[in-house]
């Protein structure tokens, strides 16, 4: 086992850390630092300093920044889908929900550098990596199972069209989050035209 530092009331003792808790804080401080600076631009050593260990503790625990980057990735996905399923599960509606999460403020949020959105655009960007390729795939069709479950979920109350393929409309709509990015950097009047495009979209799904 690992040791790690923690404060008490009287200074500061050694703590072992189970091989879990320690793969768990490289994992919590890796998801940081790549979501702050990318894939390309982060250092394992910065991801080493930011949990307090040495950069060969990191890979004894992931074996490459590859296979590092890639379990961030596949954290993160899991986490954003779990919340969107236990979302609906609880009782919100589904247009109330995506309505919610495309809203231009979250949306603006999401994307903003230190945040999953960001984390996940920058995955977009790695599809030509041969080592993540197949993990950035798997991801967004993650991604994209869970906004179709939504969509069946919408069509199963009558709040979304049920002439609309849900798989169909999930791809729709991880398409209209990644041109997030593109319409940043080019469309005028973002904040007015964002809130357009969320509306269209709700309309389409519902057909109102």
């Amino acid at each position: 086992m690992s040791e790690s530092t923690r404060g008490t009331g009287t200074g500061t003792r050694r703590v072992r850390l189970t091989p879990a808790e320690r793969r768990e804080s490289i994992l919590a401080a890796a998801t940081e630092v790549f979501a702050e600076t990318g894939y390309q631009r982060t250092k394992v050593s910065a991801i080493a300093a930011r949990v307090g260990v040495s950069e060969p503790v990191v890979f004894q625990n992931f074996g490459t920044k590859a296979a590092l980057y890639e379990a961030v990735l596949d954290r993160g996905v899991a986490h954003v889908c779990a919340a969107l399923t236990e979302a609906v599960e609880g009782g919100r509606p589904v247009t109330e929900l995506l309505a919610g999460f495309l809203e231009p403020g979250h949306m603006a949020r999401f994307h903003s550098r230190g945040s999953l959105g960001f984390l996940f655009a920058d995955a977009f960007t790695l599809q030509g990596e041969p080592e993540l390729r197949e993990a950035v795939r798997a991801a967004h069709q993650r991604f994209a199972d869970t906004f179709a479950e939504l969509v069946r979920e919408g069509q199963q109350t009558g709040a979304v069209r049920r002439d609309l393929d849900p798989q169909a409309a999930a791809w729709w709509l991880l398409s209209l989050l990644h041109a997030r990015t593109f319409r940043a950097a080019f469309m005028p009047e973002q904040q007015v035209l964002e809130g357009q495009l969320v509306a269209m979209t709700l309309d389409t799904l519902t057909g109102s």
